[in-house]
């Protein structure tokens, strides 16, 4: 084993074969030999003496290893530098791109809210509009209806104004009356102009009525306290004063069992009858 010992700049490197350090004596002039303490005489072959010039090539390789060293650090350095530089691109992108995505998403959810939006609003839209057409074919077959109804009525004032037709057309009614109410005592209503027509027309129809029932003549009073309501004033059927068209009403005598069998009363029984009858047609 070499122990290895350093002197002044001025002096050489001494190297002591299996000796420590301080058993070597230093030389008193440059150049002398240096001795090993203990040895049982003086061995100098075993030191090596380097002159001054070997001191300086070794600084220069210590310089040279420095400058390697250095450079091999700055390598170092610059090679983590980048390989940081790379890491912070890479996670730099990568947030970029979480952050891209999530503002994506927040857009696509955006954008579907309101597209469910606009397509319910478009929905009720069109169902309101739906039903507001509906609405106004609804009317428009209501003033159809109404149309036809108030015709229907103009035609029931000119069978009236018609003696040969009213008159055959009021004795078919009274017996009519009398087959459905088959009481033997009634009350019969008419209007005030119609009175001297259903008192001509009166025996000839329960003579009928008894024939075709069966029965006994009934007896038929004539209310001459109450009457129908009169013929419309210049035969306008939408007047808000009652009016009748013709007809009579048969009661029975305390007044419980009514039947109404005015031309009036028929043409609203007919026309609820044919009401859904009537609005097919007009739809199709």
């Amino acid at each position: 084993m070499y122990t290895r010992l350093h002197t002044h700049t001025m002096h050489p490197q001494i190297w002591a074969i299996g000796q420590p350090a301080n058993k070597i004596k230093r030389p008193r002039s440059v150049g002398a030999p240096w001795i090993i303490k203990g040895a049982p005489h003086r061995i100098t072959t075993r030191i090596v003496t380097l002159p001054f010039q070997a001191e300086k090539m070794k600084d220069a390789d210590v310089s040279k290893q420095i400058q390697q060293m250095i450079r091999f650090i700055r390598q170092e350095a610059e090679e983590k530098a980048n390989e940081i530089s790379v890491a912070a691109e890479e996670e730099f992108n990568i947030e970029k791109l979480q952050l891209l995505e999530a503002e994506k998403r927040k857009i696509r959810q955006e954008y579907e809210r309101k597209a469910k939006q606009i397509d319910v609003r478009r929905k009720i839209e069109y169902s309101m509009q739906l039903n507001a057409s509906r609405i106004k074919v609804l009317q428009a077959q209501d003033e159809v209806v109404s149309s036809m109804k108030d015709a229907a009525k103009k035609g029931l004032l000119r069978i009236s104004s018609d003696k040969k037709v009213y008159k055959k057309l009021i004795k078919e009614i009274i017996i009519q009356g009398l087959l459905r109410m088959r009481e033997s005592s009634l009350l019969l209503r008419c209007r005030e102009t119609d009175r001297k027509l259903v008192e001509s027309l009166l025996d000839e129809a329960k003579k009928e009525y008894s024939e075709k029932a069966n029965v006994e003549s009934p007896k038929v009073t004539i209310d001459d306290r109450v009457y129908l309501p009169p013929h419309p004033k210049n035969s306008v059927v939408d007047s808000h004063e009652p009016f009748c068209s013709g007809g009579v009403v048969l009661a029975s005598e305390d007044g419980k069992i009514v039947l109404e069998s005015t031309l009036d009363a028929r043409l609203d029984v007919i026309f609820r009858q044919k009401l859904p009858e009537i609005r097919k047609r007009l739809l199709d």
